[in-house]
């Protein structure tokens, strides 16, 4: 990501221009390495995010809300008691790296106006929140960093705060005519740069190679002394924009799949055709936007891991059952051959004697009466081989009775584990996930001891959408939602959408009186029961629709598992639905 030192300094320009002189108004922290500062202006209010994540470190305002916890864990409680309340009188960047500081005016215990610096690292894994007092000793953090961790550096309470090591680089904004830079690194131009200048990222110095040279693949073996200038050229340009603060903020999405790909606090041109770019007034308004659904996603990831884990271990066991009861039939198969060697050796336990390790007799179960030979048991008597044989037989025929049972209901099992696989996989909340949880635990699949004694209400609901012409549309999101949205909240009239042969979602449209459904709200509806699926990234993705009437649920079937039949199938390539209400 290019979240590096030129974006850093677009955003503090940007926090600087909206909340120098605000004051914090409240703190929460919905998440364990991220806090929420509400800051009141004279003009405004703003919800100014700042993410500790190791996937996404950020900083930035917001206009989403998450849930926060019922008690405040302890550093949320320590930032309110130290800068709840405070004036924010400086935002800076230290060094020009990817650090914010912001400096908070705050009354301590004894009355007297002293200043606590909040510093948000914004480095991958090595991200961390820290809260220091006026001497820039640390008060705490959000990440403890001892010596297990890092023998360079340790932000512990009571240590001296300290910036992270540098890495004997010049500074984009250091930089001049007079700065040498080195080419003679190996690899690409852009590598070079990367390996000379602090502050950019990989993305950057490839849009600096880009500007010079119309391309971005050109090697260092290939720049003579002209080449060598004109870049050198370019980077000072480009160190002039920033240090000028000329940012154009924007976002570059692959025009094939229609996914972000990066973003930028400068024009982006090197991809030409390739991607599409979308600018924004706003910084804040671009990492909102490219983050929500990327932290979300990474967040419910970390989340729901356990059960992911417990599915696919009960998907494994179940498909490990499915082979050996497969094969257990096939065994079966020969089952009758053991009756007729107990039946021939019964008609001709005249001409065996004990000791005999095979006779061969006519098979009279043929017409032409072919000679086979049967193998005995030289250790038992001619009745007991028999006995044996009709033993081997009536195991079989049980054994065939069983799987056949077994093999129905075990696949069963595993199109139920599938489906609320598919059901975690494309949950949006923790509600959501607890709601699984509940289902699973009501299922025997997961042990009610490992829940909380007591567990919040349940407030997980169906996904609601509005078509484009006005027509109600509902998703289940796991398999009790699709139960109760199949089997109760529809209408026998109401039309009913599921992925064929995929395991999806139940999604449904109400039809109200209007009973004429146009074919763009079919389409739709389409488009987001192939969304909520397996194949949410495939294309032509085949979604069968029927009245609710045709929707039956087998007896003892497992939640959210149906038949249906006089159905249409419709192909369409799925698409997130813009507007839920």
């Amino acid at each position: 990501m290019a979240f590096d030192a030129v974006a850093v300094r677009c955003l503090i320009q940007e926090l600087n221009s909206h909340i120098l002189n605000g004051r914090i108004d409240k703190i929460h922290q919905p998440e364990k390495d991220e806090i929420v500062l509400h800051i009141r202006t004279f003009t405004d209010n703003y919800k100014l995010v700042l993410s500790a994540s190791s996937a996404h470190p950020r900083i930035h305002f917001s206009e989403n809300s998450k849930k926060n916890p019922m008690t405040a864990p302890m550093f949320c409680m320590l930032l309110r008691k130290h800068i709840c309340g405070g004036k924010i009188i400086a935002v800076e960047q230290a060094e020009f790296e990817r650090i914010v500081k912001i400096s908070i005016e705050s009354y301590d215990e004894l009355g007297d106006l002293t200043t606590k610096y909040l510093i948000a690292e914004i480095m991958g894994r090595h991200s961390n929140i820290i809260l220091t007092n006026q001497d820039m000793k640390i008060l705490d953090s959000i990440k403890h960093v001892d010596f297990t961790v890092s023998s360079v550096r340790q932000v512990l309470p009571g240590l001296e705060y300290m910036l992270p090591p540098t890495q004997n680089k010049i500074n984009l904004i250091d930089l001049t005519s007079e700065t040498r830079i080195d080419f003679s690194y190996p690899g690409n131009a852009d590598k070079a740069l990367l390996n000379t200048v602090a502050g950019i990222s990989p993305l950057t110095a490839r849009e600096i190679v880009y500007r010079c040279f119309g391309r971005t693949d050109i090697n260092t073996s290939e720049l003579n002394t002209n080449k060598k200038s004109a870049l050198k050229v370019e980077l000072i340009k480009f160190a002039e924009e920033v240090r000028g603060n000329i940012f154009n903020p924007c976002i570059i999405t692959d025009v094939s799949t229609g996914k972000a790909l990066d973003f930028s606090a400068v024009t982006i041109e090197q991809y030409e055709n390739i991607a599409s770019i979308k600018s924004y007034d706003s910084i804040s308004a671009l990492l909102d936007s490219f983050f929500n659904i990327r932290d979300m996603h990474e967040r419910m990831r970390q989340k729901s891991a356990d059960l992911v884990k417990l599915l696919n271990n009960n998907i494994e066991r179940v498909s490990k059952k499915l082979v050996i009861l497969e094969r257990t039939l096939k065994d079966a198969e020969n089952k009758d051959k053991f009756k007729i060697y107990g039946d021939l050796i019964t008609a001709n336990i005249y001409k065996i004697s004990e000791g005999m390790n095979s006779v061969e007799v006519e098979n009279y179960y043929e017409p032409e009466l072919p000679i086979i030979k049967i193998p005995l048991d030289a250790l038992m008597t001619p009745s007991q081989n028999a006995q044996r044989y009709y033993k081997k037989y009536n195991k079989a025929k049980t054994a065939e009775t069983e799987a056949a049972k077994q093999l129905e209901a075990s696949h069963s099992a595993l199109d139920y584990l599938e489906s609320t696989l598919t059901a975690v996989e494309n949950s949006e909340t923790e509600a959501d996930l607890n709601a699984i949880r509940t289902e699973l635990i009501t299922e025997g699949y997961l042990n009610r001891k490992t829940n909380p004694k007591k567990q919040r209400k349940n407030t997980s609901k169906p996904l609601h959408f509005v078509s484009s012409d006005g027509f109600d549309i509902y998703v289940g999101k796991n398999n009790t939602q699709n139960d109760y949205l199949t089997l109760k909240l529809a209408n026998s009239s109401d039309i009913w959408f599921h992925t064929k042969n995929i395991h999806g979602s139940h999604t449904v449209i109400k039809l109200g009186l209007d009973k004429n459904v146009p074919k763009t709200t079919i389409k739709e509806a389409a488009q987001i029961a192939a969304y909520y699926s397996k194949a949410r990234e495939s294309s032509q993705v085949p979604v069968d629709f029927t009245q609710i009437k045709n929707v039956k649920k087998p007896n003892g079937a497992k939640p959210g598992m149906v038949i249906y039949d006089y159905y249409n199938t419709i192909y369409v390539t799925p698409k997130e639905p813009s507007k839920e209400q």
